[in-house]
């Protein structure tokens, strides 16, 4: 491995993790209201309410497949009788499946961000730099799955994943990452990418959960009937006609 690479996969995870953190203390602490996705379903709905719910119960598989298979070492799965193989078939298979449903979502969100004219001018340079790595790193992710159909003596839990969890560690094993794919290095820059554009865009509000909404007292709505008394003010206001 060159002095370069070796550079590379020392110094920035770090810079990422700095971005990534610092990002978020300042957003949350200058742009507080500007923490949010900046909802678009008002100018469109109907393929909205197809593609959204789509592309993050999907996302929700590929975030967990990615956690697995990064934090959870060889000899723990085989510790519990899980072989290699039925890891790596299991992770190929659900991790493909979820893949390419994320990957239709975003193109469904994308062509309606596109073609919707009051969505398109609600989407910013930011947006569009956003759905570029988005895309990239979803597609990049699709590609290496499916090469890893192929039979190969290196696999992400002998390469990138020792890698990943030796950098909180302080002690990056660039050896580890030396010996994966190009695909595999290409998704981890990507991946990296988007760790930095994180906090800058609005896919922020990922971090943002309603949980006040599972603990505060219901809303009661009650009609009012006609034979209800009103307040004063709340009777029918009478146009005069003109003489």
């Amino acid at each position: 491995m060159s002095y370069a690479e070796s550079l590379l996969w020392t110094v920035t995870p770090y810079v990422t993790l700095v971005i990534f953190v610092g990002g978020l203390i300042w957003r949350y602490r200058y742009d507080k209201f500007g923490w949010t996705t900046r909802s678009s379903q008002l100018y469109e709905s109907p393929l909205l309410r197809v593609a959204s719910p789509l592309f993050h119960y999907a996302l929700i598989f590929v975030i967990v497949g990615h956690v697995t298979g990064l934090l959870i070492p060889i000899s723990w799965t085989d510790a519990v009788g899980v072989s290699n193989e039925t890891y790596h078939a299991n992770a190929l298979i659900w991790g493909g499946l979820a893949g390419v449903a994320t990957l239709v979502a975003l193109a469904l969100l994308i062509y309606r961000r596109r073609t919707n004219g009051p969505v398109f001018l609600a989407t910013t340079v930011n947006d569009k730099v956003m759905y570029l790595v988005l895309a990239a790193s979803i597609v990049a992710g699709v590609v290496t799955t499916v090469a890893g159909f192929v039979p190969s003596e290196v696999s992400y839990r002998t390469t990138v994943a020792p890698w990943f969890r030796s950098v909180f560690a302080l002690r990056p094993d660039v050896e580890a990452m030396g010996h994966a794919s190009g695909l595999y290095k290409l998704h981890t820059l990507i991946g990296m990418a988007l760790f930095v554009l994180f906090p800058f865009s609005r896919l922020v509000h990922a971090l943002s959960a309603p949980l006040g909404y599972l603990f505060r007292p219901y809303i009661v709505y009650r009609s009012r009937s006609d034979g209800a008394p009103r307040r004063p003010g709340w009777g029918r206001v009478r146009q005069n006609r003109p003489l």
